[in-house]
């Protein structure tokens, strides 16, 4: 089920009050989509490199509250195989914001418990970009609460094709029959393997469309979609977001 809402604390409804969160059913995986940091930063008259600065600080009230909720797995799109082609300055900027990001926040994230990871095509990342995600995963590759997995030069299509390609030369090995490729195996061929599929996929700043972001991972997940830009999404969206999550009912193609 897609659904597009307006944020409960539009302009229109400030009265109100963000939904109620049971603690009964939460998702185990959400994903995270996060558009509108450019937009944001326009809108306020600002370069979009701060939009940028401002999105990382969302991402770090996001985990935050997505751990006190009880999420498992919090996935954010940071950056994608198609987003080289913008202006590199705007690209080394994002490449350095890991460095800044985890320089400033991962102590914090140690002692909540977070393990953090990263999930993508890591050959083309700078190698100042690398070590920074490499020094916050050997930091906290023992922690057992929230996994915050960052999407970095991840596109799925590219995802699904390497999949294809190592079932492919597996099967000329005559390690397996072409029989033996299942949907699960499929699964653990991507690099997502060590992780359920989301339950949840949250895109920010209105677009609809999933952008090349885990085409085969979302085929049962419900999506929420927001005009909120990134930079201003908090802990009462996200909240909204599981709420609306837990008012659906997940049949899987069959009836309940």
């Amino acid at each position: 089920m897609i659904k597009r809402v307006r944020s409960w604390w539009g302009a229109e409804q400030n009265d109100e009050q963000p939904p109620a969160v049971s603690k009964d059913n939460i998702p185990q995986h959400v994903a995270v989509i996060m558009d509108g940091n450019g937009r944001w930063a326009k809108r306020i008259g600002m370069p979009r490199v701060i939009g940028h600065q401002n999105g990382m600080k969302a991402v770090k009230r996001t985990a935050i509250a997505a751990d006190e909720l009880g999420i498992k797995y919090l996935t954010m799109y940071a950056f994608s195989t198609e987003n080289w082609t913008r202006p590199k300055e705007e690209v080394d900027f994002l490449m350095r914001l890991p460095e800044e990001f985890l320089a400033i926040e991962l102590d914090e994230l140690i002692e909540k418990n977070v393990q953090v990871r990263i999930m993508g095509h890591k050959e083309h990342l700078p190698s100042h970009t690398l070590a920074a995600f490499e020094e916050a995963i050997r930091r906290t590759e023992h922690n057992t609460g929230l996994i915050l997995n960052f999407a970095v030069n991840y596109g799925s299509r590219l995802e699904i094709t390497e999949a294809m390609k190592k079932l492919g030369r597996e099967i000329e090995g005559g390690t397996i029959k072409a029989e033996d490729i299942t949907p699960e195996l499929i699964g653990k061929s991507l690099l997502s393997e060590e992780m359920p599929d989301p339950d949840l996929l949250i895109r920010t700043s209105g677009e609809l469309r999933l952008s090349n972001f885990m085409l085969w991972q979302l085929a049962y997940s419900e999506l929420w979609f927001t005009d909120i830009y990134w930079p201003e999404f908090n802990k009462e969206h996200l909240h909204e977001a599981v709420a609306e999550y837990q008012r659906r009912s997940r049949r899987y193609g069959g009836l309940k």
